[in-house]
């Protein structure tokens, strides 16, 4: 039998991993409310509501600052929840998935459609595609909730209806309140009924306490390691398994330009990422840009210092370190030198300066507060 959400925040508590927080306080309570209604429907009773005899428990959304521990409460909420069908996904990723199954969709003949949505009639794919993930999942946890894409902004509405119909019940992290969701986006206008429909179904908590866990780790370890010796990789490692948490590396895959980028240890905003996955390859100012928007925290291992003839690496470089400079990122850096040590001749050395300096800046305590 799973243990209830508040005896393991308690326990965490009483083992000195967490520190009392208020704000992590209600967020217990609000999870707590909906742990206790989806035990009181049971699996039975939960099926029952997709035919409206029994309203399905609201859902609760919990916003503000990262490393507040809204995706730790989560994922004690996730494990203890009482449903069989459930599932925790980082929100693009869920996304990523909806667009593909409407692809299929609309792309399927008759045939294939049967063999996938099942029995659906009409031309319109959000319903079959909302039935096909209600049928899979009664809870559904996403990890970051945000909306940046016009596509995704332009179907949420009448996908989200047709899983609240069906008695889908969500939790959500997000670093916006919903009334901030898809802001400044084209059209916004048509996004707003997607907003109603959240604060309507879901309870509203924000989790925005003084005490930012995440930080605090990164202050104690430093956010700069070099050399690359069996300490310092030590280091990095425990550095990552703190900022995990527990969490799991679900991987994620970003869409840049038609081309699908995989980034395997990912997990919600969190990546780690070689020097060689990124820098070594075909990647762009593009593929950076997307890496920066979608994560707060990055790990880049195994920096080497480069040659002057590695100048091709060394600008993918620069642009990496631009992007997630540009958008005020968490970086963490394992390296074979100093920044002004990686690439100190070259034919981009003039312009790699810039990116020792942003490299120094990065490392600095104001960056992190």
């Amino acid at each position: 039998m799973t243990e209830p959400l508040a005896v393991a925040y308690r326990a965490r508590l009483a083992q000195g991993e967490l520190k009392p927080d208020p704000a992590q306080d209600v967020a217990v309570h609000a999870l707590s409310r909906l742990e206790g209604e989806l035990n009181g429907l049971g699996e039975p009773g939960f099926v029952t509501s997709l035919f409206r005899k029994t309203p399905a428990p609201k859902g609760v959304y919990l916003w503000g600052p990262v490393g507040r521990g809204k995706s730790m409460l989560m994922d004690v909420f996730f494990a203890a929840a009482p449903i069989e069908k459930k599932r925790r996904v980082h929100f693009q990723a869920f996304m990523a998935e909806t667009h593909a199954l409407i692809g299929q969709w609309r792309e399927g003949d008759a045939a294939t459609r049967r063999a996938v949505f099942g029995q659906n009639r009409g031309d319109d794919p959000i319903a079959p595609t909302a039935a096909l993930i209600a049928s899979r999942a009664r809870l559904l946890c996403f990890d970051e909730l945000q909306v940046n894409d016009i596509a995704d902004a332009m179907i949420l509405g009448r996908l989200f209806e047709s899983l609240f119909e069906r008695g889908v019940v969500l939790v959500a992290t997000s670093n916006r309140p919903p009334d901030d969701l898809y802001k400044e986006g084209i059209n916004r206008q048509l996004f707003l009924p997607f907003i109603a429909m959240l604060k309507d179904k879901m309870e509203l908590i924000q989790v925005g306490g003084p005490l930012d866990y995440r930080l605090d780790r990164l202050r104690s370890a430093g956010v700069y390691f070099s050399p690359i010796d069996a300490d310092n990789e030590a280091r990095f490692d425990a550095l990552w398994n703190g900022l995990l948490d527990g969490a799991e590396e679900t991987g994620a895959t970003l869409e840049v330009l038609g081309r699908r980028l995989r980034l395997p240890h990912a997990s919600g905003g969190l990546l780690r990422a070689s020097f060689a996955s990124l820098c070594a390859t075909m990647l762009g100012p593009q593929d950076y840009l997307a890496i920066a928007a979608r994560f707060h925290t990055v790990l880049l291992e195994a920096v080497p210092a480069l040659s002057p003839e590695k100048r091709d690496q060394a600008r993918r470089f620069i642009n990496l370190i631009d992007a997630l400079y540009e958008a005020h990122a968490r970086v963490v850096v394992l390296a074979a030198a100093e920044p002004e040590g990686l690439y100190p001749a070259g034919d981009a050395a003039f312009d790699f300066q810039r990116t020792a300096s942003r490299l120094e800046e990065i490392r600095s305590a104001d960056w992190l507060e």
